[in-house]
């Protein structure tokens, strides 16, 4: 009797409870071969899904997101338990991502669905039309430290666009980007419209050479540099989300108390772990020692492992470590925290921070501020937009609110409340420099996962024909005349 060979064991890896170590559930290390394998089937779907139209697809994307809506508790616990953060802040995280597959279902067709465009004098014979189709298959590479909320600005606009997606969470939080594609499956259960693929870097990097139409990333820019050269190799086109060192300026008019409150907020929920998060806060001379003495007060009543949970990604924590040591070393002041207890870091808040120090130049991803005195705003906006990302940040100031926001060198900025542009929809998100480039949500967000496609159709034949080997000298005479007397007065 001949034995058939053994197949080779799969292998797997497992998500961590940060606060215990726990293991939440393991997950196979999916190889090359089952990437391409997924990205076939997404291949196999699109024809069917594309073919719903924007209603059939906006009516399932609504069942998608009603299913969500009704089990955040059951996600919030999900999140809390595998990326640490408290389940309120779970919960809240999981109704944005709600809020945006609505808007990505609701606007698909008035964004991306044909529309006239102006032909132009020397096209007036011409109807033109201009629409955007969908690439066919997309991968999204999605982060851990929101795990639900950030993919999703990708996930539920391709797939509102009419695209298919291949799905491969962070190896940090897998159990959460395997309940949201098991969510969408009960919604479509015999098509592999939406589906995951788990594993470590290798499996990112199988992802961008599967035959994918494009890749939506989400992480560290030395991951993304990673992921573009992967892409590169075929061509494949990317959408770069990385990340930021976010400031916040406070002006002299500024309500000092709202802006603290906000900082405490932007800076150390989710432990600091926001790529749009306040790492920086620059606050004019006539309102510092206010703004410093009001921040330090709401921060001791912070509580970390309570109010926030532990670093999820215990790596992390040498690299606060080292931020805080070298400010410290440069003459920098810990007025609050500096301490850390395993991947539990205590709300810190520096001063007398140098700008050439890591903790102002490089992403911290932990709970610690550095606050700086400056002479005014537009001293403010110098040193804020000294860096090479340019994500997101906030402005504090009654005046001068939306004239500041202007000059600050980032894809987004808020006045007057934290991070409030994550949460509306219709606003692109998106950074510039080291942040990444293109944009999730919004108008924007919904062209971003398609190709824009331009049509012409003649409806008469013109009497004097341009595009023709028939044209006369006599032709060519009254095209210059024509276009002296409609363009050559500057």
């Amino acid at each position: 009797m001949t034995l058939a060979p053994e197949r080779p064991t799969q292998q797997t890896f497992d998500s961590l409870e940060p606060a215990t170590g726990a293991v939440v559930a393991s997950f196979p290390i999916q190889s090359a071969e089952e990437v391409q394998a997924a990205v076939a089937r997404a291949r196999e779907a699109h024809a069917w899904w594309l073919g719903l139209g924007y209603g059939g697809r906006k009516e399932r994307l609504d069942t998608w997101k009603a299913h969500i809506a009704q089990r955040l508790p059951e996600i919030g616990a999900l999140i809390s338990r595998e990326n640490g953060k408290p389940v309120g802040d779970a919960q809240l995280e999981a109704t944005l991502a709600v809020d945006h597959i609505a808007w990505a279902a609701k606007n698909a067709r008035r964004v991306l669905g044909p529309r006239r465009v102006s032909s132009g004098m020397l096209q007036a014979n011409q109807a033109a039309t201009l629409e955007y189709q969908p690439f066919g298959v997309v991968g999204v590479i999605g982060p851990w430290n929101y795990p639900i909320f950030t993919p999703m600005g990708s996930i539920a606009y391709a797939l509102a666009a009419g695209n298919c997606v291949v799905f491969k969470p962070s190896e940090y939080t897998p159990a959460v980007g395997k309940w949201l594609v098991d969510a969408f499956r009960e919604v479509v259960p015999d098509h592999d419209v939406l589906q995951l693929v788990t594993g470590l870097g290798d499996t990112g990097a199988a992802l961008c050479r599967a035959g994918v139409d494009k890749i939506a990333f989400t992480g560290s820019g030395r991951t993304g540099k990673k992921v573009m050269a992967a892409c590169a190799e075929n061509l494949v086109p990317v959408l770069m989300e990385c990340g930021g060192k976010d400031a916040m300026i406070v002006d002299d008019d500024a309500d000092v108390k709202a802006a603290a409150d906000a900082a405490l907020w932007g800076g150390m929920s989710n432990a600091g772990q926001t790529c749009i998060g306040i790492e920086r806060v620059y606050a004019t001379e006539k309102v510092y020692d206010s703004f410093l003495s009001t921040l330090t007060e709401k921060a001791r009543k912070v509580v970390a492992g309570e109010s926030y949970g532990h670093i999820t990604m215990p790596s992390q924590v040498d690299i606060i470590r080292e931020h805080i040591a070298d400010a410290l070393a440069h003459g920098g002041k810990a007025v609050l925290g500096g301490d850390i207890e395993g991947t539990l870091v205590q709300p810190t808040i520096l001063t007398d921070v140098p700008e050439d120090s890591k903790a102002v130049r490089e992403e911290t991803f932990g709970p610690t501020i550095t606050v700086t005195k400056v002479r005014d705003a537009d001293e403010a906006v110098t040193l804020t937009n000294a860096t090479s990302y340019g994500l997101a940040g906030a402005v504090f100031a009654k005046k001068r609110g939306m004239e500041i926001a202007r000059a600050v060198r980032s894809g987004m900025t808020s006045i007057n409340a934290p991070l409030a542009f994550a949460g509306v929809p219709g606003l692109p998100f998106g950074g510039t420099g080291e942040s990444g480039f293109g944009r999730i949500h919004g108008d924007d967000g919904l062209r971003e996962f398609t190709r824009a496609k331009a049509i012409t159709r003649q409806r008469f034949a013109l009497p004097i024909p341009l595009m023709s080997f028939d044209r006369t000298p006599k032709t060519d005479a009254l095209l210059v005349k024509m276009m002296r007397l409609l363009h050559g007065r500057g």
